[in-house]
């Protein structure tokens, strides 16, 4: 090990490890509260609650559209300028337009918003991640990977709990104002001594294209991606849309989509925590993936089976799938692994918010066969094409737990 290369201090690594958690807990609150507040927000700027779901779908899409640009915007300035400026940069746009987005009075304005909000949110997990993986010691660090998304997808759950308290305009005041203030704690922050060794060295850094210079790049790098889309399946369809899927069930009492976001996203931080502590044990990244995979199939099974029963399972069944799509540690973590220092933060900040992106076709799926097979029944179809591409990509993948990453992308 190159002792210059890591912080001299533990109190330097928990720094780095604590305010990337809370970047991403406030980077979570804020990409999750648009599906708990759709409904309210759309009604109070006109739409009616009929066109709710196809709205709702079109700025979810907006959304993710822009975290797809911001993942390479982001990725490509970690590389080029540094892990810091990016922790910085992101959470101070994503902070301004979820302000912004508490004035809206329209839809188009409202998709505007969320665009740029999405383009802020796209940087936020990957430079921490990269960050905190460049810093700790290859055995340890997916703890430090683990810590960051058990504790960051908690913003979800507050995210539940303020929109119960507050009128939604206020929810995205609050979620605005957190990342302001976060902002003071980055100070001090210590940057990867990776990153900069690589910066005084003539090598490319930054170059998204090299991802693609050969086959085997390339096909790695796609399937990074794809081995996280039942995530945001669950996620973006199942969770976000739970009222409609309540009344397709044919319940009498519906969920509301702010408990199923709630319940699901306790589930999913204690599968972080879970995935993250057995990788650790069974020094494994992708027999824990095999395993959580696995699990997500029965629990969205479940979904479709039991969870209209009652209200109390539905919310059940929200929180076991949350439990099963917890592997989002140990994905980001195996992404930051593949690739040298030099494209590293492209490829960890671009592998999550693809992923994230991904929701756009997955949404599109979904409301292309809506028609012809029902809410039900266009559901089932993309989760069963999703989960079957989630697990041919993982065969392929190498295994990562230990590896090396002071290196460099030829």
């Amino acid at each position: 090990m190159e002792d210059h290369l890591y912080p001299k201090s533990k109190k330097a690594v928990n720094l780095a490890i604590i305010v990337a958690a809370l970047g991403y807990f406030v980077d979570i609150y804020d990409l999750l509260l648009f599906s708990i507040v759709r409904i309210k927000s759309l009604i109070a700027i006109g739409i009616p609650e009929a066109e709710a779901l196809d709205q709702g779908v079109f700025l979810l899409n907006m959304q993710m559209g822009g975290m797809l640009i911001g993942g390479i915007l982001w990725g490509i300035l970690g590389d080029k300028k540094g892990r810091l400026s990016v922790l910085f940069g992101s959470i101070f746009l994503y902070s301004v337009a979820n302000i912004a987005n508490g004035f809206v009075g329209d839809l188009s304005t409202y998709a505007v918003l969320r665009l740029i909000a999405g383009i802020g949110l796209a940087g936020e997990l990957g430079a921490g991640i990269t960050l905190v993986s460049e810093i700790m010691p290859k055995e340890k660090r997916g703890i430090g990977t683990t810590i960051i998304a058990t504790i960051g997808v908690l913003g979800a759950v507050l995210a539940a709990i303020i929109a119960k308290q507050f009128e939604w305009r206020t929810c995205y005041f609050i979620g605005g104002g957190m990342g302001i203030a976060l902002l003071l704690l980055r100070i001090g922050v210590y940057e990867s001594g990776m990153f900069n060794h690589v910066k005084t060295q003539a090598v490319s850094r930054g170059n998204f294209f090299s991802l693609f210079s050969t086959r085997k790049k390339a096909l790695k790098y796609a399937r990074v991606i794809l081995i996280g889309l039942s995530t945001w399946y669950v996620v973006g369809i199942l969770i976000t849309f739970s009222p409609e899927f309540g009344k397709a069930f044919g319940m009498a009492v519906l969920p509301s989509s702010g408990d199923a976001v709630m319940y699901c996203y306790i589930g999913l931080s204690v599968g972080d925590m879970a995935s993250g502590v057995l990788s650790q044990m069974i020094k494994s990244r992708k027999k824990v993936m095999a395993i959580f995979l696995g699990l997500s199939v029965i629990c969205t099974a479940l979904y479709f089976t039991v969870a209209g029963s009652s209200l109390v399972m539905f919310y059940t069944i929200c929180c076991l799938l949350g439990f099963s799509v917890g592997f989002w540690a140990i994905f980001v973590t195996i992404a930051s692994e593949q690739f040298g220092t030099n494209i590293r933060a492209t490829v960890t900040t671009t592998t999550p918010n693809f992923v994230r992106g991904a929701l756009v076709p997955i949404a599109w799926l979904f409301q292309f066969g809506k028609d012809p097979l029902g809410i039900v029944g266009s559901a089932v179809a993309v989760g069963v094409i999703v989960i079957v591409i989630a697990f041919v990509s993982l065969v392929e993948l190498e295994e990562t737990f230990g590896k090396d990453l002071n290196y460099i992308e030829p």
